[in-house]
């Protein structure tokens, strides 16, 4: 009988080990968090700070997003070139503008921007020259206001997010590195989070605190529940940050979602034909015309003024990007024109393309949540909240442990 009791207590006593693979997934689990979790604290509250740019944006400039011109049924809007030379005027910026956006609704301003990249610089600051925004009513050639978007508070945070302030060049790759690291933490934190048995997971799933609960088991819970509810989303959120970060991702998320395809279209062949001679000032008119004509209910499109840039390269065509919903790109439309006549050579519709293209297309709206709109901004910004607290809570339970190894 004292035998039998004596080997019950044994085996309740008995702790069984963990697997090989659960040891070193806990280990390469802490090394990489206390190695790289403030990196990620700084590139998830960028992140989650970024998510609601627009909205803030379009209620803080609505007095210059809409020109509140009166009467214009009976107005017409100037010429692209001539607006082009009141604003000049106006600004007296030593760079050309380098494009312009132009709404579909008649009550929005037009937006000339100023942009030019240095590559040859090491940091954000000093790698664009300029980065302005000039609203512009189009009926009066008046600009409303400017915006040195450089140095704005949202280009700042974007670039820290992007580049940590570095160069883009390799300033990706310093951003994309820990991020892949972070890859690895989430299955590893999946796997040190699975339970193992009955018991084990009736606490994995919600918070069980009483008044007697300490804050380190509260610290413990909100890392393990929070990070689990959240690591379906923080996955997206990684992978379609990779994307930016190495072409290798891009081609693989293209491959995977076009069904094999290892090519991207290329429209690069269907070129201007017509002689120079051709081009005058009503050139940009006629396609922004034919833009209109064709897609009444978009958003608006861009049209390139074609000014020489610092860092300038060849077009093999004139491309006009149309976008079809205000609030997310991945619905959209590329034109392609003769840049001396101005007639259309090519429309790639939402329907022309493949799986593959659109997922490529709609890789920047799932990775700011703007994919559907508000509801999945605000998934985004708390995922992005959770994230961040991830190695705040992960170095407290680290932390908690080692002090009591101290003690004992």
């Amino acid at each position: 009988m004292a035998f039998c009791i004596y080997m019950r207590r044994k085996k309740h006593h008995h702790k069984k080990k963990p697997g090989f693979f659960k040891k070193w997934s806990a280990k390469l689990h802490l090394w990489f968090g206390l190695s790289i979790g403030f990196l990620i604290f700084i590139i998830s509250i960028t992140g989650a700070l970024y998510v609601f740019k627009d909205e803030i944006e379009n209620f803080t400039r609505k007095e210059y997003i809409y020109h509140n011109e009166q009467n214009i049924e009976g107005k017409k809007i100037i010429p692209i070139r001539e607006l082009e030379k009141l604003v000049n005027q106006q600004t007296k910026e030593k760079y050309p503008i380098h494009w312009v956006n132009i709404p579909i609704d008649k009550k929005m301003s037009y937006q000339f921007y100023w942009y030019e990249h240095q590559p040859d610089q090491w940091n954000y600051f000093d790698e664009f020259p300029i980065y302005k925004l000039a609203y512009v009513n189009p009926y009066s050639g008046k600009v409303l206001q400017v915006y040195d978007e450089k140095n704005g508070f949202f280009a700042i945070v974007k670039s820290i997010h992007w580049s940590f302030l570095l160069k883009q060049d390799w300033g990706t790759y310093v951003v994309g590195i820990p991020v892949i690291i972070f890859l690895i933490m989430l299955i590893t934190g999946i796997v040190l989070w699975w339970p193992k048995n009955k018991a084990a997971r009736k606490q994995r799933f919600k918070f069980q605190w009483k008044d007697t609960t300490q804050w380190k088991r509260k610290n413990y819970d909100l890392h393990n529940i929070l990070g689990f509810y959240s690591s379906v989303f923080a996955l997206i959120l990684t992978i379609t940050g990779l994307f930016y970060a190495f072409f290798v991702v891009q081609a693989m998320v293209y491959f995977a979602f076009s069904g094999g395809e290892t090519a991207y279209p290329d429209f690069s062949k269907i070129t201007t034909k017509a002689p120079l001679e051709m081009r005058n000032d009503k050139t940009l008119d006629k396609i922004s015309d034919k833009v209109k004509e064709l897609y009444p209910t978009a958003y608006g499109f861009s049209l390139d003024l074609g000014h020489p840039h610092i860092d300038d390269h060849e077009h093999p065509n004139f491309e006009v990007y149309v976008k079809h919903l205000s609030y997310s790109y991945h619905k959209s439309s590329s034109l392609i024109f003769d840049e001396n006549s101005g007639e259309l050579l090519h429309i790639h519709d939402p329907k022309d393309k493949n799986f593959g293209e659109k997922t490529v297309a709609a890789n920047y709206d799932i990775h700011v949540g703007a994919i559907l709109g508000l509801p999945t901004k605000i998934i985004a910004f708390i995922v992005s909240l959770i994230i961040a607290s991830m190695p705040v809570t992960g170095f407290m339970i680290w932390w908690g442990r080692r002090k009591k190894k101290a003690i004992k």
